[in-house]
């Protein structure tokens, strides 16, 4: 099974090589993008929003690891400066012994008292040396002590920094992904309305049918209306055609400006006669 695959792949390299020659690895890259393009398209929005959700859920474990180690270090450090602290003071407390030692030999005596006991120069000399070597050992452990101290608070603020940003990372891929879920509901109602659109058209078409069967009606109804008015009633005589000078009058209603035009001569015949007098005594 093996053997027929490298075969067959061998086979269709070959193929493609021959075909194609020098842009054959040109045209199998393209095509290898188109696909994956094409597939990527036809995955659904929602399937790739609960892909982000679950990756940024998959931070957490490591997150809670990072948070664990740190806490582990912030004790650890606790606990040497604690004992950093200890041993200062144990430093500090054998140093004042020693120079007080020193101090006491610069007065050259041959005996010395110490907490009622009596102690020949050689031996508070041997003492001191010995004091001295515990000492320097001592103060030695000290320093690289706080040489790790120092490295590590160092190595715990990189952690807590990294720890921070991972966290504030996280919280805005959060946010991006409810955003992005937010988004395609819009484009979800959105689409919604759309279909709405089509529904109003529906309900266009049908208010224009009623319409159209209320105008249907109403013409038939003023058509039977008219034909029971036109046979509604016989005609027992037959109908005087009018004089054709009486319509010409009625028309245009000659009749009623002569009558106007009369009227106005009557009442300017008085006024005339009325004019006439007064200048006949103006005259006089």
């Amino acid at each position: 099974m093996i053997k027929r695959t490298i075969l067959v792949v061998t086979g269709l390299g070959l193929t493609t090589l021959v075909l194609f020659g020098r842009d054959a690895a040109s045209y199998v890259s393209t095509t290898y993008h188109r696909i994956t393009d094409s597939v990527q398209d036809r995955v659904p929005v929602e399937f790739q929003i609960d892909r982000a959700k679950q990756m940024v859920r998959d931070l957490d474990p490591e997150i809670r690891h990072s948070m664990h180690v740190i806490a582990k270090e912030e004790v650890a450090l606790e606990q040497l400066n604690q004992q950093i602290a200890s041993n200062q003071g144990k430093a500090d407390s054998d140093k004042k012994d020693i120079l007080r030692l020193q101090a006491d030999l610069g007065q050259n005596k041959r005996v010395y008292q110490y907490a009622s006991q009596r102690y020949t120069s050689d031996e508070v000399k041997q003492d001191l040396s010995r004091r001295f070597s515990r000492f320097k050992v001592a103060d030695d452990t000290l320093a690289s002590m706080k040489q790790m101290r120092d490295a590590r608070q160092k190595n715990l603020d990189a952690a807590q920094q990294k720890l921070a940003a991972m966290v504030s990372a996280r919280r805005k891929l959060e946010v991006d992904v409810q955003n992005l879920e937010a988004k395609r509901k819009l484009v979800e109602v959105a689409q919604a309305s759309s279909d709405y659109v089509f529904d109003d058209s529906q309900l266009a078409r049908a208010k224009d049918l009623i319409n159209d069967i209320r105008t249907r009606l109403d013409v038939a109804a003023k058509l039977a209306n008219a034909d029971v008015n036109v046979q509604s009633e016989i005609p027992l005589n037959d109908a005087a055609p009018a004089d054709i000078t009486d319509q010409v009058t009625e028309y245009f209603k000659l009749g009623v400006q002569e009558d106007i035009a009369s009227k106005e001569e009557a009442e300017k015949e008085p006024a005339k006669e009325a004019a006439v007098v007064t200048v006949s005594f103006a005259q006089e």
